[in-house]
């Protein structure tokens, strides 16, 4: 069964952000774009390339009204402690969310129960909380968080344009197609 569409569900975590502890809730993604980057641990190997990118990548995300949340199983205090030692983790001003119980991971299906860890599920979630796209990836492929960009920003084209659709690779400012009969088999 698909996820797209699925609306948010009540949550509250602890987070590790900027220096600081704080609770986020689903309160948080109302009225906003919002990313959910689950990976399966702190202190690995793939995961701090994964946050780095996002991190160098953020205020692009932020310019266009999308926040980042990356979530793992680890809690708060340990994010804390990776940001200590990492230098990779330590430039990320995106809040960092625990996830000990599996909640979320539970709630995005990424759970993967017998190791209590997540896998590297990413999903875009629109303002009224509901996912509009998703990626599952095996714990050993990394991700791309300009492709993700691109995906936020086809994602809020579409939105605000629902006569329109993107094609394959379109980015900002690119012509998009508006489905109709004429185009059957000419494209």
């Amino acid at each position: 069964m698909s996820l797209i569409n699925k609306k948010i569900e009540n949550f509250k975590v602890q987070a590790y952000q900027n220096g600081e502890f704080k609770e986020v809730t689903d309160d948080h993604l109302k009225g906003k774009w919002s990313v959910f980057v689950f990976y399966p641990a702190d202190f690995t190997f793939v995961c701090p390339t994964e946050l780095g990118d996002l991190a160098d990548n953020y205020e692009q995300f932020k310019a266009i009204g999308c926040e980042v949340y990356s979530v793992s199983t680890d809690t708060h205090f340990v994010h804390k402690a990776w940001s200590d030692v990492s230098e990779t983790i330590g430039k990320i001003t995106f809040p960092m969310l625990a996830d000990p119980t599996g909640k979320l991971c539970r709630m995005f299906e990424v759970l993967i129960e017998e190791e209590g860890l997540a896998l590297r599920g990413t999903f875009i979630v629109n303002p009224e909380g509901m996912i509009k796209a998703y990626e599952v990836n095996d714990n050993s492929i990394g991700r791309d968080a300009t492709e993700l960009l691109r995906k936020v920003q086809a994602a809020q084209f579409v939105a605000a344009h629902g006569d329109q659709v993107c094609p394959a690779k379109w980015k900002p400012g690119e012509k998009t197609l508006a489905p109709s009969l004429d185009l059957v088999g000419k494209l």
